[in-house]
């Protein structure tokens, strides 16, 4: 049966004593996908407590990690999700991804309107992934690629 949270304070904790595991056993977020069978976004955002993980990705997880059968159980409940509090975010990388929508969030709006209709791009069938690529002027570039399925808005 799937349970679904009520309260975030669970699925922090848990978040914090998997990050903990993690740092401790020098673990990557992409060996925690491997062994969940998962994609590395995925999993990271179900380890960071925005995800639901299967039963066979938990257990997984929760083994690597060395944590109990409690965490893989709580691990596949549905969280209550939002991983940032109210107002403007103060972590400098988060801020970045806040900023560029204040300044390119209408862009897009527009974009996706203009190329597909009025409706939402879901986050829900949606795929995230990150690469480096290196910059021609030095240096390296982030390539954040998101991959949602496009939902029209349906008149009723």
């Amino acid at each position: 049966m799937i349970h679904a949270q009520f309260d975030q304070s669970a699925r922090q904790q848990l978040a914090l004593r998997a990050f903990e595991a993690k740092t401790r056993r020098d673990l990557s977020w992409q060996q925690l996908a491997d062994a969940a069978g998962l994609s590395v976004a995925f999993v990271t955002a179900a380890v960071l407590g925005q995800h639901p993980l299967p039963e066979g990705a938990a257990d997984a997880v929760a083994e690597l990690l060395g944590l109990d059968e409690d965490a893989a159980l709580l691990l596949q409940t549905v969280p209550l999700r939002g991983s940032i509090p109210g107002g403007v975010p103060t972590d400098p990388t988060i801020y970045r991804f806040y900023e560029m929508l204040q300044v390119y969030g209408t862009t897009l709006k527009a974009l996706v309107h203009e190329q597909l209709g009025d409706g939402i791009i879901s986050a829900i069938n949606f795929r995230l992934d990150v690469r480096t690529v290196k910059d021609p002027d030095g240096g390296h570039r982030a390539v954040i690629t998101l991959d949602g399925k496009y939902l029209p808005t349906k008149p009723f």
